[in-house]
């Protein structure tokens, strides 16, 4: 570890504070990076239609294997 750094954790006290906990909150939620209004759209498109597609696809396997079990039985 750098000093920098060694300094930051000595400063730190011990114990749990509510207002610590959400300066905290507050902080790590500012190094988000945020998507924009249209990533959101399509990348939410992308992820309910690989959904659809892969329940689409398990259920017709489902349909197939359902099939040959009554073909043997």
């Amino acid at each position: 570890m750098n000093k920098k750094n060694e300094a930051e954790i000595q400063k730190q006290p011990a114990g749990f504070s509510v207002a610590n906990f959400f300066r905290g909150i507050k902080e790590e939620l500012d190094k988000v990076v945020w998507p924009s209004r249209q990533q959101l759209v399509s990348e939410s498109a992308a992820v309910l239609s690989m959904v659809v597609l892969s329940a689409t696809f398990i259920y017709l396997i489902d349909g197939f294997f359902t099939w040959v079990a009554r073909q043997v039985f």
